[in-house]
């Protein structure tokens, strides 16, 4: 079976992803949304890593290294700010990002 993708094909895939997630991130308001748009822009960047890696310099290992990374710093993310978002919603009843104001007087 002849692989007919290209660097360009997993970068546009990338690219796309990164768009939806980077939308996703600017135009929600509930703040759950925003957290798993974050996440596709991770993902976004990881495979990116991944295909330079594999089409740039095959016999290292650095894209995937780097995606591991990217991958704890993801989940860190995520359990961090699930927390806050508790917190929060504990005490404002609310997660909608327009309605938090904790920093104004």
């Amino acid at each position: 079976m002849i692989n007919n993708l290209g660097l360009d094909h997993y970068l546009i895939l990338s690219a796309i992803l990164f768009s939806i997630g980077l939308y996703g991130a600017l135009a929600k308001r509930n703040a759950i949304a925003i957290l798993m748009s974050i996440e596709i822009m991770l993902v976004a960047v990881s495979i990116a890593m991944v295909a330079f890696s594999r089409y740039i310099v095959p016999l290292l290992l650095t894209g995937q290294v780097f995606v591991i990374f990217i991958m704890v710093a993801a989940a860190a993310e995520t359990a961090v700010g699930l927390a806050i978002i508790m917190a929060i919603y504990r005490s404002r009843e609310t997660i909608d990002v327009t309605k938090i104001d904790l920093m104004k007087w």
